[in-house]
């Protein structure tokens, strides 16, 4: 079984994904990271794939982008360090990358290479549903990778439909039209588009991404999907401090999931 799949069946909400671009904050940081994050509780990991123009993505993650393409980050640079990964840990590991630079590796070869190294499932956001159907579909599901497609507050439900037709594993649900690394509290209408979502019925569970930055906004999450991606906030802290343990450490110390004791201060 995918270990994505294990994961949502064994838990079925408070599911927590942290996101990193690989070769942040240096060339060979992939496997301190990933034994730094499932060593502090989360469930699954997103690594992102450094590229020069990054569509949905904030100024963080944008430089830390420009930072690991420096480094010398590349596509087999990353499957050679997740293949020696997968040796340590069994934690669900999750690519998201833009469609030209894996188009450019060959997506047939890079699906592969991917399900070789380890990787569970993909997360592209600028390929079009039509293409993922006529093209692509067959590549992935032949290399047993789940893929995870993107909803916004402005998705009208018969994309939605579709949308939970075509994902396996999760559908990505981004809590706002912006890009990522927004710091502001959900308003009311992001929050009803949460409950909205929630009273649909997908056969997907939901992760929610872009805008989680404190203990509040986890919570409000938690409380409509079945978990929460969490990227700029953990890159802003492993920015400040040169210690990959101990800014994970940090991180999760100030995050405080439901349950625990909570945190009065914010990630940023």
């Amino acid at each position: 079984m995918n270990r994505l799949d294990k994961l949502f069946k064994s838990k079925h909400s408070g599911v927590l994904s942290v996101y990193f671009t690989a070769g942040y904050p240096y060339l060979e940081s992939v496997e301190r990271i990933i034994l730094a994050l499932e060593s502090e509780g989360a469930d699954m990991i997103e690594i992102g794939i450094p590229y020069s123009d990054p569509l949905a993505d904030g100024p963080v993650i944008q430089q830390t982008g420009k930072i690991a393409l420096t480094n010398g980050m590349s596509l087999k640079n990353l499957f050679r360090q997740i293949d020696q990964i997968r040796k340590k840990t069994s934690i669900p590991l999750v690519l998201m990358g833009y469609l030209n630079p894996l188009i450019q590796y060959g997506f047939s070869e890079f699906c592969s290479s991917a399900a070789n190294a380890g990787i569970d499932g993909l997360i592209i956001p600028d390929l079009p549903l039509y293409e993922y159907r006529t093209y692509y579909r067959n590549t992935v599901e032949e290399n047993d990778l789940k893929i995870a497609f993107l909803i916004t507050p402005d998705t009208a439900l018969e994309r939605i439909r579709e949308i939970d037709e075509l994902s396996s594993g999760f559908i990505y649900m981004v809590s706002t039209a912006s890009t990522t690394g927004r710091t502001s509290s959900f308003n009311e209408e992001q929050l009803s588009y949460f409950r909205r979502i929630a009273g649909l019925g997908l056969k997907n569970r939901t992760m929610v991404g872009f805008g989680i930055h404190d203990n509040k906004t986890l919570e409000n999450v938690f409380r409509s999907g079945h978990g929460a991606i969490i990227g700029s906030a953990y890159l802003r802290i492993l920015q400040n401090n040169k210690s990959i343990e101990s800014a994970t450490a940090e991180f999760f110390k100030l995050l405080k999931l439901p349950g625990k004791q909570k945190a009065k201060r914010v990630l940023f």
